[in-house]
């Protein structure tokens, strides 16, 4: 029996799949399916199976896209010829990427500008990683461990540091360091290139992880932030983790104290059943270490698209244009967004 869940805070949707969910659910209402998406718009399975239900659909390549269809481009951020490619194929782009990656990119392009190699900690494979490093592939090196950072070669040009930001803090630390190492007078932003949310969710997971006998990340097997949690909580000594999409893959045998956390696209729902799932005796106790209001809005020509759109609903109810309320999106979360599709 679990006697109590320690529920972290923050946890859940950051502020970039917030603004990347809402913004794909109104192209959703905009336009008659199919609305095409240039991969995930997060990773996050039961996100992605929800809007597919709804008549996206979700490509690899823009050229699956047939031409004139609306596209929407994931929060990971896509390179450059993506974005061109998609421009000139779809009647209609919104570019979801997240503002931070985005700052990522232009770090990327501006160091490259000056004549930097740049040393990149990315995952493998990841969307992020490969977008970033197409913006400058003749000076970008991505690694991932220490022994990649010694295997690099001697630079005559000036190095820069670089990152995927959803790194977890322990993951970048040590190649971090050992960039430093190799190359002294590597050049590194000055705030850092981590995500705020995803240092957060580990912040918070930290904070109960010594009070646990088990712990349950929520979150999809292609999360990197999520992934990085599950790993942080085992690392922690938990001996029990378990990196789940919902309630029904969790094991009917946990019991004593159970830390509940989720990764930055999963839905706040699934950590409602999760918890009514473990139906603690002891209560439910909300662990909250700090309180995010960032907020990022919709990328500007679909806020346009909302304004014409809300112009016409009004005049075709006869309604005046010229005192009509605001639109406010911020007010609006994506989950209950999310369960209107």
């Amino acid at each position: 029996m679990v006697e109590r869940v320690l529920l972290c805070s923050p946890r859940g949707f950051c502020a970039g799949v917030e603004m990347a969910i809402k913004a794909l659910a109104w192209m959703v209402r905009a336009f008659e399916p199919p609305v095409y998406c240039y991969h995930e718009i997060v990773h996050n399975k039961l996100v992605v199976d929800r809007f597919q239900a709804r008549g996206v659909v979700f490509v690899d390549d823009i050229d699956e896209v047939p031409q004139g269809r609306p596209i929407m481009l994931s929060a990971h951020g896509s390179a450059p010829e993506v974005v061109t490619a998609a421009r000139e194929r779809g009647s209609y782009v919104v570019d979801a990427v997240c503002p931070l990656v985005t700052k990522v990119h232009h770090e990327v392009k501006v160091r490259a500008g000056k004549g930097y190699q740049i040393i990149y900690i990315g995952h493998e494979g990841h969307e992020e990683a490969a977008g970033t490093m197409a913006v400058a592939p003749d000076a970008i090196h991505r690694v991932e461990t220490v022994a990649e950072v010694e295997a690099l070669p001697t630079f005559d040009q000036p190095t820069a540091l670089l990152a995927q930001t959803t790194l977890s803090h322990r993951d970048w630390a040590d190649v971090a360091e050992a960039a430093t190492e190799r190359y002294p007078d590597l050049f590194t932003p000055s705030r850092s290139d981590l995500c705020f949310a995803t240092t957060n969710r580990q912040s918070a997971l930290m904070a109960v992880a010594d009070r646990c006998d088990a712990f349950v990340v929520i979150g999809s097997a292609n999360s990197s932030n999520t992934n990085a949690l599950a790993k942080l909580a085992a690392e922690a000594g938990c001996e029990r983790v378990f990196r789940v999409n919902g309630p029904d893959e969790l094991p009917d045998d946990l019991s004593g104290v159970v830390g509940v956390t989720a990764g930055a696209s999963a839905p706040e729902d699934v950590v409602q059943a999760v918890v009514s799932f473990l139906d603690p005796s002891g209560g439910v106790e909300e662990v909250n270490i700090t309180d995010e209001d960032e907020y990022f809005p919709p990328p500007r020509n679909l806020r346009e698209l909302l304004g014409a759109v809300d112009v016409v609903a009004t005049l075709a109810l006869g309604g005046p244009t010229d005192d009509r309320p605001a639109l406010n999106d911020r007010q609006i979360g994506a989950s209950a967004v999310l369960n209107t599709l």
